[in-house]
């Protein structure tokens, strides 16, 4: 028989065309983190995450960050005060993503926080909502050292305490 019959053209075409909308799928998760989206931030499956850590520390020193996860370990890195410094990374498919940062800074201390995790960060229906672009204030107050501040700016700030505990 030959290849044209009509069986094998409808499973030829059925199987491009489930490519095509695979790929379509996976081209819309790397939209660019300052385009908007209508509906959910970022909440496709492996979704593209753009984490941005400011230095807002009250006695304008440098702030120092150690950032790791399972996967990835970024050393050391060096923020000046009102400066920033940022990473790009995919949740994972079991949503079990966690990047644990170290912050320090001269008479500040020294401190940890999960600057990202997606049971937090990634969360359909959660508080805060689920960021593309997760933008976070370190050192801004002793009350709310680490606030995690809408991309809109229409809300207010989504602070947390440091997780130091064992």
């Amino acid at each position: 028989m030959a290849f044209t019959d009509k069986p094998h053209l409808i499973l030829l075409f059925m199987m491009s065309s489930t490519l095509i909308l695979f790929v379509s799928v996976l081209d819309l998760s790397n939209a660019s983190a300052e385009t908007p989206s209508s509906g959910g931030d970022g909440f496709l499956p492996l979704a593209e995450k753009h984490v941005i850590i400011r230095n807002k520390v009250r006695n304008k020193q440098i702030l120092n960050v150690h950032c790791k996860s399972s996967d990835d370990d970024f050393g050391m890195i060096h923020i000046p005060w009102n400066g920033t410094w940022s990473f790009r990374f995919h949740v994972n498919l079991w949503k079990t993503t966690k990047y644990h940062c170290h912050f320090t800074w001269y008479k500040g201390g020294s401190h940890y926080f999960y600057i990202f995790k997606a049971s937090r960060d990634d969360k359909e229906f959660g508080d805060p909502p689920v960021c593309k672009e997760c933008i976070w204030d370190v050192g801004r107050s002793v009350e709310n050292p680490v606030c995690r501040i809408p991309r809109d700016l229409k809300d207010d700030p989504y602070c947390f305490k440091w997780e130091d505990g064992p």
